[in-house]
């Protein structure tokens, strides 16, 4: 048995799913993975993997060089030859799978989320959505991460009758145990973990952030997240003026995202868009806070009210509000909240749960 995997980053691939390639190896299916090269393919190697190395552009539209990856897909494919195919992120779901759909390979598609390019209703909309209706069509399986996005593709006519839920990629319990909430004595602070980019929210976090660092001394915030190049000198000057004026701390990318939120108080994510936040889920495991967009893929990961806030995303007021409120409880009510969440991600988000989902649905198209 040999699947092959059909992704657009290492990093994503070994954060979110390696237990998941792990169940595989375990089973003794030998595991393959198309993928752009970079310092974290290692990553997947050492996992017992093989690397095939397959350039992709991960944003933007280019006709010649998707047509490109298309063709590069079906080569691997004729010479692979593997029982079945899963595909992660855009555009290894529509070029993949519209590759397995010509080679009849079985393929089992994961929306691990819409994009902005869905939310507007134009004419590459149009185009992404009847692309999707044709590669769905012939999935043995399409996951959804959260509700929403399954119930937007649906009434487009996507996945009618091969849908299927997951908890997002779910969350290691073990890997990301749960902290206590550390003491307040020099300050509370707030944690984004976030790329730097508009869909993320940066814009809201850094008004927001600054609103409050004028209203509260003992508030402090951090960013942890790589800047997106095409916009990187937009951003980047802001956050270096924040920084100049005590307000927040940027700390780039980094691998230790676990420790950085056992140190903060409440973690904060202003995404306008999610398929099913990780962040989110390992906040809550680690037994932090949140502060959450109210959109689909963030609210399904805490309860309102009890182990974070909701609050009107693309809105700086809104967010400023939520820090407010958050900031009214006490240190004993906060550190409450942190709890709950620790339980209701034990409760219903587990990855062991998106392991058992995906044996299942490749055991069908033996």
């Amino acid at each position: 048995m040999k699947i092959l995997i059909l992704t657009n980053y290492a990093n994503g691939l070994y954060l979110f799913r390696k237990e998941v390639i792990k169940a595989f190896l375990e089973q003794g299916y030998e595991t393959v993975v198309s993928l752009p090269p970079d310092e974290h393919c290692k990553k997947i190697e050492d996992l017992g993997c093989r690397i095939i190395p397959t350039e992709l552009e991960r944003r933007g539209i280019n006709p010649l060089k998707d047509f490109k990856l298309f063709l590069n897909y079906c080569k691997i494919l004729k010479k692979e030859k593997p029982d079945v195919v899963l595909t992660y992120t855009i555009k290894p779901n529509l070029y993949g799978g519209l590759a397995c759909r010509c080679k009849k390979i079985p393929y089992i598609m994961n929306i691990t989320g819409l994009g902005t390019a869905l939310e507007k209703d134009g004419i590459l909309a149009k185009i992404l959505l009847t692309f999707y209706r044709f590669v769905s069509g012939g999935a043995s399986c399409v996951f959804f991460q959260n509700m929403g996005n399954k119930q937007f593709m649906q009434e487009k006519g996507i996945a009618i009758h091969n849908a299927r839920m997951l908890p997002g990629s779910g969350i290691n319990l073990s890997e990301h145990g749960y902290v206590p909430y550390p003491g307040e004595e020099d300050g509370i602070s707030f944690l984004a973990v976030i790329r730097v980019m508009k869909d993320k929210g940066i814009e809201e976090l850094l008004e927001a952030a600054k609103q409050i660092g004028q209203k509260h001394e003992n508030v402090s915030f951090k960013i942890a997240g790589e800047y997106e190049e095409e916009t990187r000198n937009l951003y980047e000057p802001k956050i270096k003026q924040l920084e100049s004026e005590g307000v927040l701390h940027y700390l780039g990318h980094i691998d230790d995202v676990h420790g950085e939120m056992a140190k903060s108080h409440v973690i904060v994510h202003p995404s306008y868009h999610e398929g099913l936040s990780n962040v989110l889920l390992e906040a809550a495991a680690c037994g932090r806070p949140v502060l959450a967009s109210d959109v689909y893929g963030c609210r399904e990961t805490l309860l309102p009210g009890i182990s974070g806030i909701t609050f009107k995303p693309r809105d700086p007021k809104a967010l400023e509000n939520a820090m407010d409120t958050i900031l009214s409880y006490s240190g004993e009510e906060r550190a409450g909240m942190g709890s709950q969440g620790r339980a209701h991600v034990e409760a219903v988000f587990d990855r062991n749960i998106v392991i058992r989902a995906y044996l299942e649905e490749i055991r069908k198209t033996i």
